[in-house]
C-alpha cells in the first residue's frame, strides 16, 4: 500500500471537529509499521497519520511522491532521495529534541522553503532602494479592539444574534471551481453543528459529512468510511452553525494577533486554540467586521498543515448575512465554492447527515 498518496475531497470545501469520538477511533487505532510497508523513521505514528505528513515533505519540498518513491513499488529504497529523507526526518526530531524541549520547531520546511535544496546563504540585494521604508507619520493608533469587541462586531455585521438563531437550516445549490473546470455541489447545512456537501460528477456523487459528532466520506456505489481523527476535527468546526456565537466557547484560549492585511482590507486576527481541536487564526475586516479568512492547522509527526478559507461575496439569506464564496487553499491544492441559490429555514432530515451502514446511494 503506498504511504504518498495524496487525496484531495473537493466537496471537503469547509471543515472542523470530532469532540471524543471520531467513533473511538484512538482505541483499535493501528500505527504505522502494521499498515504500510518498510516503515522506519514513523514507527509508533498513528496510520492516519502518514499521509498528512508525506503531504508535509511534499509541500516542504516543492515535489511530488514520484521524487522519493518508486510508483508502484512505494516501500522500496530504491531512490536516494528516500534515504536522505529518512536521515533528515531523524536528524529534525534531534534537533527539537535536543534544542527545544521536544517541541516541533524546526521541520523540513524550516530550511527548504518549497525547494529540494535549501537555501543557506543570504540573498544579495537586487536594488538601491532602502531595504525597509521609512513609515510615514500617521495620527495617533486608536485603543486595540479587544476579543469581545471584535466577536461583537462580527455577530452585528452578519444580521445580531436574534437574526441568527432564527434560522435553523440551509439548503445552498452552486458549484465548485477548480482546475479550469466547474462542477455542481448541494451545501446543507443545520443547527447546531450537520453538514454535508454532496459534489455531483460525472461518475456518480461525493460526499463529505458531519452528522454533529463525527466526520465521514464517500461516493455513490462504495462504502463510507469515517474520517480520521484530524479530518473530523476540520470537518465540525465549519459544521458550526452559529460560529460567531460559539467561538470563546469553542476556543477558551482566544487572543489578539497582530493586524493583517487581506486583499487590500485592514483586518483585526483572533489566535484560537483548544484541546482536541485544531488551532485556528480569524481574520475579522476591520472596517465592516466580517470574518474574511480562517486558516486551521493539523498537526503531522513533521509539522503542521495549513488550510486556509477566504470567505467572499457576503449576501443576505434568510435575514442573515453569508459568504456565497469561499476559497479553500491548501500547500497541495486550492479550489473555490461559489454559490448560486440559499434555502434558509428549509425542512431537513437528520438522517441527510448519518453515515450510510452499505453502500452510499
Amino acid at each position: 500500500m503506498g504511504i504518498c498518496r495524496i487525496i484531495l475531497v473537493a466537496a471537503a470545501a469547509s471543515a472542523g471537529l470530532a469532540p471524543q469520538s471520531a467513533r473511538a477511533q484512538a482505541a483499535d487505532a493501528k500505527t504505522a509499521e502494521q499498515v504500510f510497508k518498510n516503515i522506519i523513521q514513523l514507527k509508533g505514528t498513528p496510520a492516519d497519520q502518514v499521509q498528512p505528513a508525506m503531504q508535509f515533505i511534499a509541500a516542504s519540498l516543492g515535489v511530488d511522491c514520484a521524487f522519493c518513491h518508486v510508483q508502484g513499488k512505494m516501500e522500496a529504497d530504491d531512490k536516494g532521495a528516500k534515504r536522505t529523507a529518512r536521515d533528515m526526518m531523524a536528524m529534525t526530531a534531534a534537533i527539537n529534541t535536543n534544542s527545544f524541549r521536544g517541541q516541533r520547531q524546526v521541520t523540513c520546511y524550516s530550511c527548504h522553503r518549497g525547494s529540494t535544496r535549501p537555501v543557506n546563504v543570504p540573498s544579495v540585494l537586487e536594488s538601491d532602494a532602502p531595504t525597509t521604508p521609512a513609515a510615514a507619520p500617521g495620527a495617533p493608533q486608536a485603543q486595540a479592539a479587544t476579543v469581545d469587541q471584535i466577536l461583537e462586531k462580527y455577530v452585528a455585521a452578519i444580521g445580531g444574534a436574534d437574526a441568527m438563531k432564527k434560522v435553523t437550516s440551509r439548503v445552498m445549490t452552486g458549484k465548485i471551481l477548480a482546475g479550469g473546470s466547474e462542477t455542481p455541489i448541494d451545501v446543507i447545512t443545520k443547527a447546531p453543528n450537520m453538514r454535508v456537501s454532496i459534489t455531483h460528477n460525472s461518475t456518480g456523487d461525493s460526499f463529505t459529512a458531519f452528522d454533529g459528532t463525527a466526520g465521514w466520506l464517500g461516493s455513490t456505489g462504495h462504502a463510507a468510511r469515517e474520517m480520521s481523527a484530524a479530518e473530523s476535527a476540520a470537518s465540525g468546526l465549519d459544521a458550526e452553525f452559529y460560529l460567531g456565537l460559539r467561538v470563546k466557547e469553542l476556543f477558551p484560549q482566544l487572543r489578539r494577533g497582530r493586524p493583517e492585511t487581506v486583499a487590500g482590507a485592514e483586518c483585526e486576527i483572533l489566535n484560537g486554540t483548544a484541546s482536541g481541536r485544531p488551532a485556528v487564526r480569524l481574520y475579522f475586516d476591520k472596517s465592516s467586521g466580517l470574518l474574511v479568512r480562517m486558516v486551521r492547522y493539523a498537526d503531522t509527526p513533521m509539522g503542521r498543515n495549513p488550510t486556509q478559507i477566504d470567505y467572499a461575496d457576503y449576501r443576505d439569506a434568510g435575514g442573515v448575512k453569508i459568504p456565497f464564496r469561499w476559497t479553500l487553499s491548501r500547500p497541495n491544492a486550492r479550489f473555490t465554492i461559489q454559490i448560486a441559490e440559499v434555502k434558509s429555514n428549509a425542512p431537513v432530515d437528520d438522517g441527510r447527515f448519518a453515515k450510510p451502514a452499505g453502500d452510499v446511494k
